[in-house]
């Protein structure tokens, strides 16, 4: 169960609700976050919820059977929207765009790219500056060196960061220049980051992880809330299946299921989700049919030169292209939403 607790609560009326439901068999544990504060209850003795409803200091109380249980949509019908300032959001009914380079390369590059977003009304740029990459020999980034030059040309411009954290370290000096913590695949089950992310006001993005299911990530999510951060996106960015035509397989079945199941917005990441530059538009597009509240993909100057997966990364014309096809496949699918 969920209980929401009025912020006015004193002391001794929470200890009296807390004693209350572990005497009623279940386990109570606090959750504070920036927006409330909950207790979680969980246990499976039947009880009249009415026992625990009339006590004093409550807002409301809600069962929820799912083994995640803040970020369900069981307890929280209305979709939480991600406000990343200066009227920059994610949410259900609007089209996020994100894009920029798989890894951030150089200052002239980052200049390239946002000349590009500004261009296309695109106000939310990827990159990365720590890359978890399959071989030690491959380029792993520029790190807070290049962090700080990005962040300097992004804040002129007015565009939010998107940039992937790989280890709890890292979320203290990267903090003041990231607008959305991206977790990446091999690192949805990494429990002891997640704990850390849930103790910062800023928004989280986790991506699927290479093999896993929806309830893991909606787990992994519960992990980052219940840590006390409930500004939380999640993300399909394809599963490894025995197929080896594509990169990976993107599941765009877990997008109307993950928003059936949570009332966190979902987004879709095609390039990562294929793997091939020539599909990814259509895989982009199929993602906004099936429901998701944006799209990221990778875009570069030149792809070819590209100093990591040039192959699913878009040219700028490319890429100019597939912003205004989202946009208008996104304006195609509010039609049939309102039949």
């Amino acid at each position: 169960m969920i209980i929401q607790l009025n912020q006015d609560i004193s002391i001794s009326q929470k200890e009296a609700l807390m004693d209350k439901v572990n005497r009623m068999g279940y386990k109570v544990t606090e959750v504070k976050t920036q927006v409330g504060d909950y207790l979680i209850g969980i246990g499976k003795s039947a009880f009249d919820i009415r026992k625990i409803g009339v006590l004093d200091g409550i807002q409301d109380i809600h069962i929820v059977s799912d083994e995640y249980k803040l970020v369900s949509k069981k307890w929280k019908v209305k979709p939480t929207r991600i406000d990343l300032g200066e009227g920059i959001g994610i949410e259900d009914g609007d089209m996020a765009i994100i894009t920029g380079p798989c890894s951030i390369e150089s200052e002239e590059q980052i200049a390239k790219v946002i000349a590009h977003m500004k261009e296309n009304q695109i106000t939310m740029m990827r990159g990365g500056v720590f890359k978890p990459r399959s071989s030690p020999y491959a380029f792993r980034g520029l790190g807070m060196d290049g962090l700080k030059l990005w962040y300097q040309q992004a804040k002129a411009a007015g565009i939010k960061i998107v940039t992937e954290v790989m280890q709890v370290s890292q979320i203290e000096e990267m903090h003041d220049y990231v607008d959305v913590f991206q977790v990446g695949a091999r690192n949805t089950q990494n429990f002891n980051l997640l704990d850390e992310l849930g103790k910062v006001d800023k928004a989280v993005m986790i991506k699927r992880g290479i093999s896993g299911t929806i309830e893991e990530l909606l787990q992994s999510a519960e992990y980052v809330f219940s840590g006390g951060n409930e500004k939380l996106i999640l993300c399909e960015r394809g599963i490894r299946t025995y197929e080896k035509a594509s990169r990976n397989t993107l599941d765009l079945n877990a997008v109307p299921i993950l928003k059936s199941k949570s009332h966190l917005p979902v987004i879709v990441d095609p390039s990562h989700g294929i793997g091939i530059r020539e599909f990814v538009p259509q895989m982009a597009l199929a993602g906004v049919m099936a429901g998701a509240d944006g799209i990221i993909y990778e875009s570069h100057e030149n792809p070819d030169k590209a100093y990591s997966d040039g192959q699913q990364t878009l040219n700028f014309d490319q890429s100019a292209l597939l912003a205004d096809q989202i946009r208008r496949t996104f304006a195609l699918r509010k039609t049939f939403d309102l039949l």
